[in-house]
């Protein structure tokens, strides 16, 4: 398995899904769903920052800075505080208008989060572990989008014909 590679195809999706979030975090009509693309956005590129030093230390010779995404996934998920910040009855009434675009970010992270546990699996010593933690980074961001989607998803069930 090629590596570097694989980190270069990751770099180009962590780009991709910088761009989307950053565009649809002006089209979201409500404004923390906003605010939450908006934070995502630069969560990823905080992902494509690391993503840059694995493949310059890669370049190098040197081995991968696992602690330096160690030290990123410690100091918290923006999803965690998004889980406690976004969920409640009124974001979620006021989403409905958002779920195709909810949807997306949700399959966008779990196509991120597959695709490096994919490489994980298929990956030995510090590369295994450096694909991992991405997976773990991007099954947060999955299970937020997820949970947004599907609760907006449910209320806009539950309206009548016409919302």
């Amino acid at each position: 398995m090629d590596i570097r590679k694989i980190y270069e195809y990751a770099l180009q999706r962590e780009h991709e899904g910088k761009r989307f979030f950053a565009e649809n975090s002006a089209r979201l009509t409500h404004a923390a769903a906003a605010g939450a693309f908006k934070e995502l956005a630069a969560e990823e590129q905080r992902h494509i920052e690391f993503i840059e030093g694995l493949i310059a230390a890669l370049d190098g010779g040197e081995p991968a800075p696992v602690a330096l995404g160690m030290a990123l996934e410690k100091d918290g998920f923006f999803s965690q505080r998004a889980n406690a910040e976004l969920l409640d009855q009124t974001v979620i009434e006021a989403m409905v208008p958002d779920l195709p675009v909810l949807r997306t970010a949700y399959l966008i992270e779990r196509d991120f989060a597959d695709f490096y546990a994919m490489a994980a699996s298929k990956a030995e010593g510090a590369a295994k572990e450096t694909l991992e933690m991405l997976a773990r980074w991007e099954r947060g961001h999955e299970t937020l989008f997820k949970r947004m989607h599907d609760r907006a998803f449910e209320e806009y069930a539950q309206m009548p014909w016409g919302g």
